[in-house]
């Protein structure tokens, strides 16, 4: 023990190969501006990951690494130690084993951590064994086993005393209760949850009876509790006052914006309020200042796509489109094309609505229609700021189309988004928009339609042999059918079969072709035909590929190709 008390964290993260001597000096560096510990520094700036920085502690500390989604905590387990501890120490613990009775089985983040274990130790009157676990998973074990007893009983006790109250609707029950423990207690854990769980969206839903919560997570909505609308007001009012909104106006929509920091993490979180007939429903939507700037190869393209995308960015000037419906990741694919091209001797400015992440070295403008700096007039102001690469948060109408085919011709690369369902339509969409085919084919260099699917889970995803109907979907031999997986779930993956997304992807490259079926003013499936002639795949092939490999199911690819 003694040994491993001398041996620093940097000094065996090297020895395991999570790092290099150069790394570590870096993060040693940053780790006195931050003042965060080492690991959470290493992790914060994206030298090492949780889960590598915990393979490298087990495999040069001889601990067993534990997975605690698989565990289901024993109740006594539960009286053992405080949770404000467990807390402060990043540990769980989660086993005394039938063999060995004064033993207590211990996940922790930091298993050199000396005084965690003395005063575990202590606390029990057990010996301490101790297991490596990611932060993350512990901080979900607490979560899942801890937290939600003390703050329901909370709240229960809170809604008891409101029913003997029997309040008066007035503004003044704001004032007392919006700062009630058990409420700022359920709006912060409610977000660490969200954020823990990979959820892109909460809902808090007012209905008759109780108030739902709801979280999108990998695109499809998961009921997670219910509350008694006793507590709605109180919840309402909390959220508003974080969020920078007015309290007292309960009949119109309101918009609003809060930071919250979770395992040391900053999280941007978009509110939206809506006055239903049982009550305001909210709908917050969390965004990690990284997540939206992702590597290219973490994107979902083949070797194939991705040497399309660089082909297409490396263009000097014109119009490269991302399409598709809300929330089908094209933000990301902008902002990591932004990332690939932000380099010290170009001046790239943005135009958003509203800006969604902040990247060093890139001048990001908000549009403000009170002010008037609407896309249109934002863009026209860019253009006399010396721009080499332009990004249009969204092309809403004719004009602002108008004066991105404008700028690209002009020697600027322009970078946008548009809702449509395939690179081939986004073309007659421009041109409805009441631009010329000519200029169209001129200014356009390539245009990439996309969605996200689900990925089965690895861990349970099941090998079966498709039907007749699912050979058919994707033309393989019915004779001589391959096997392909669907979902099950496990705790792994909350039962839900699916454990993240990945794109799937359509990429046309406007070729010298391609320009001259656009410029004859072509139909979508003229310039679709002409564009699979060339090599591209349809977002059903990409989607197709997936399902072969065992990364999603036929149902995912279903719904990607439902228009195909």
């Amino acid at each position: 023990m003694e040994l491993r008390r001398k041996k620093r964290l940097g000094d065996i993260l090297i020895d395991g190969g999570a790092i290099t001597q150069e790394q570590l000096s870096q993060a040693l560096a940053k780790q006195k501006e931050l003042g965060l510990k080492l690991g959470a520094t290493l992790v914060q700036t994206g030298i090492a990951t949780e889960e590598a920085i915990a393979h490298a502690l087990s495999n040069q500390l001889g601990y067993d690494l534990v997975d605690l989604a698989e565990i289901e905590l024993d109740e006594s387990m539960k009286n053992l130690v405080d949770e404000k501890i467990l807390k402060k120490y990043s540990v769980i613990p989660f086993e005394i084993p039938s063999d060995s009775p004064n033993t207590l089985r211990v996940a922790m983040a930091d298993p050199m951590d000396m005084a965690a274990i003395d005063d575990i130790s202590i606390i029990t009157n057990l010996i301490v064994e101790p297991y490596v676990a990611t932060p993350k998973s512990i901080a979900m074990a607490i979560d899942r086993f801890f937290g939600q007893t003390e703050l329901e009983s909370q709240l229960d006790e809170y809604t008891r005393g409101k029913e003997q109250q029997e309040m008066e609707e007035t503004d003044d029950m704001y004032s007392e209760d919006v700062n009630n423990s058990p409420i700022v207690q359920l709006v912060k854990s409610m977000i660490e949850t969200a954020v823990r769980k990979r959820t892109s969206d909460i809902h808090i839903e007012p209905m008759e009876k109780q108030v739902r919560i709801r979280y999108r997570i990998d695109g499809a909505l998961y009921e997670q509790k219910t509350y008694s609308p006793k507590i709605l007001p109180a919840l309402v009012a909390r959220i508003k006052i974080i969020g920078g909104m007015d309290i007292a106006e309960k009949r119109k929509p309101q918009d609003g914006r809060i930071t919250q920091i979770v395992d040391r993490m900053e999280y941007d979180i978009r509110v939206s309020i809506l006055p239903t007939v049982y009550g305001e429903k909210i709908v917050m939507r969390l965004t990690s200042k990284t997540a939206l700037t992702k590597a290219k190869k973490d994107l979902g393209l083949s070797e194939s796509e991705l040497k399309v995308f660089d082909h297409i960015i490396s263009n000097p000037h014109g119009i490269l489109l991302v399409t598709g419906p809300t929330g089908s990741g094209k933000s990301t694919t902008l902002y990591t094309a932004l990332s690939e091209l932000n380099k010290e001797d170009v001046n790239i400015i943005t135009v958003e609505d509203p800006v969604e992440a902040n990247i060093d070295g890139i001048n990001q403008v908000q549009t403000n229609n009170k002010a008037n700096l609407t896309f249109a007039s934002a863009l026209r102001s860019i253009l006399r700021q010396d721009p080499d690469i332009i990004m249009i948060g969204e092309i809403r109408d004719g004009e602002t189309a108008g004066i991105a085919v404008q700028a690209s011709i002009t020697g600027h690369l322009v970078v946008s988004t548009l809702h449509t369902n395939s690179a081939a339509s986004t073309i007659t969409r421009l041109a409805d928009m009441g631009i010329e085919p000519y200029l169209i084919a001129d200014s356009t260099i390539g245009i990439i339609a996309q969605r996200l699917v689900r990925r089965l889970c690895p861990t349970c995803k099941i090998e079966y042999t498709p039907d007749e109907e699912e050979c058919d979907i994707l033309g393989i031999d019915k004779a001589n059918p391959i096997k392909i997986y669907k979902p099950c779930g496990c705790k792994n993956c909350d039962n839900s079969g699916y454990k993240g997304r990945i794109g799937v992807y359509e990429i046309m490259e406007v070729t010298h072709d391609l320009k001259l079926v656009i410029a004859r003013g072509g139909t979508a499936d003229e310039i679709k035909n002409q564009a699979l002639k060339e090599g591209m795949n349809t977002l059903r092939m990409s989607a197709t590929r997936y399902v072969l490999e065992g990364i999603t199911s036929v149902t995912e690819m279903r719904k990607v190709s439902f228009d195909s």
